[in-house]
């Protein structure tokens, strides 16, 4: 499998940073995979926010509990291996029309938003443990970690 680059959506980045959850062997390897063909893994300022959530939740709250500093150290790790995508006025407008043109609701205008930012980019892939959350989108190919190879 040749992939220029990739997305990485938040569920793989915080899997990847808690060794002791059920999927990290899976999205490691996955990502270790792609990163050895040569893959440019990329990352969004919403991905960052939404494993900061997260990692800086309560416990009681379904989240990690981590401290800030904890949480910052692994979003420091995270910055330095994979590339940035900035947003901009481009990923509005898209992220806009795609909005619109998909019927996007509730939960999904994050995903959406994902997507946006892919298309301005010219990324194609994204890896995640949610497929169905971006099948609807024809324009991208959306990668299970148990997919790579």
């Amino acid at each position: 499998m040749n992939i220029e680059s990739c997305l990485v959506d938040s569920n793989i980045l915080l899997r990847i940073t808690r060794r002791q959850d059920p999927q990290h062997h899976i999205a490691d390897k996955a990502v270790a995979l792609l990163a050895g063909q040569g893959t440019i893994l990329c990352y969004t300022h919403q991905n960052i926010a939404e494993i900061w959530n997260v990692m800086t939740r309560p416990l009681a709250k379904n989240g990690l509990g981590l401290t800030v500093n904890e949480a910052e150290r692994e979003v420091r790790a995270i910055e330095l291996k994979l590339e940035f995508l900035p947003d901009n006025e481009l990923v509005y407008r898209e992220w806009r029309r795609i909005l619109s043109a998909y019927s996007v609701s509730g939960i999904q205008v994050y995903d959406a938003r994902l997507v946006a930012t892919m298309a301005v980019y010219g990324i194609r892939h994204i890896l995640t443990f949610d497929v169905s959350d971006f099948s609807c989108y024809s324009a991208i190919m959306v990668l299970h970690p148990t997919a790579v190879s």
